[in-house]
């Protein structure tokens, strides 16, 4: 049953990634990943929101934090569009890349987690 939890909460998130990166790229600046920060920033939160949960249910783990959030967020994308940013010389698009994305991603975790509770 968890993997089928697991598999349905992916399901949704790798389109919904998707669909959310194309549709900020396209309406803002091309040079810098901002649709890889949203989606990996709100999978943050939702991640904090869910294992911040005093009940924590093991199927909503299993559905929202490992399935949905595992699809919807992306460290693999994340390190190859900082490293094409520095491979380009936008040495300080790739630092903010980084400065932002570590930054703002901890802190969506720890708002979700906080608001949680």
């Amino acid at each position: 049953m968890t993997l089928l939890l697991v598999a349905a909460g992916a399901a949704v998130g790798a389109p919904l990634r998707y669909v959310v990166d194309r549709w900020v790229q396209l309406r803002l600046d091309g040079a810098f990943p901002w649709g890889t920060l949203v989606v990996n920033v709100v999978g943050s939160f939702v991640l904090g929101l869910v294992l911040g949960s005093p009940s924590r249910d093991p199927e909503l783990v299993a559905l929202l934090a490992t399935g949905f959030c595992g699809a919807l967020t992306t460290y693999s994308t994340f390190g190859y569009e900082t490293l094409r940013l520095l491979e380009d010389g936008a040495w300080s698009r790739g630092a903010a890349n980084v400065l932002v994305s570590m930054g703002a991603g901890l802190g969506a975790a720890a708002l979700g987690w906080t608001l949680a509770w």
